[in-house]
Order: structure tokens, then sequence, then C-alpha cells
């Protein structure tokens, strides 16, 4: 909870506007009617199942072109390896995600 107030937060001081759904069908439905800029993942997720996540939009046209960014607990790396090989577009620490997070919802 605390890091989605953050993100939140984020991105309201820079202008984005940001969405969390909480299941993969609902975030396939947003992205299909929102065709966001970046979908963000914590690969820590057990109700979006992220590499399916990632499988999934891969495999759509319509889909497939919205960058996938990913972030996980930096002991854990092989959630970075399945990540990256599930098609996440960028797998980054979450120390490194909460660092750049204005960067990142900015340039997005």
């Amino acid at each position: 909870m605390f890091f989605v107030s953050k993100i939140r937060a984020v991105a309201e001081a820079v202008g984005t506007e940001i969405s969390f759904p909480r299941a993969k069908e609902t975030l396939i439905e947003k992205a299909r009617e929102a065709k966001p800029r970046l979908i963000i993942v914590d690969l820590h997720s057990q109700k979006i199942e992220p590499a399916g996540l990632a499988a999934e939009l891969k495999a759509d046209d319509e889909l497939r072109a919205i960058p996938l960014l990913g972030f996980f607990s930096h002991v854990q790396t092989e959630l970075q390896r399945n990540a990256l090989n599930a098609g996440f577009d960028q797998v980054i620490p979450r120390s490194v995600f909460a660092r750049d997070l204005p960067k990142i919802l900015a340039a997005k």
C-alpha cells in the first residue's frame, strides 16, 4: 500500500495519469481502452501473475508495443530473469525504481 501511495503522489506531481488494476483481465481491458505509454508491474504481484501478463501483452498485436517495466526486490534475481524471458522490456530493482520514479513517469 505504501508503494501505491508513493507512485500515485509522484504521478500527480509530474502530471501523469495512472491507474492500478488489480487483476490481469482488468489491466488488459484498460490497456486496450487507454493505450497507455507504459505499464509498470510489481514482479512480486500474485494477483496479476507478471510472467503470464507479459506473455499475453506481447502476443497481442494491439498491445505488444506498450513498454512493460517491472520492478523487483534486488535479492530475487530469478524474478528479474523470468520477467525478461517473459517479455518485459525493462526490469529494475525496487530501489532504482523508487529513486527514478519521477523521471520514469515524466518521460512517459
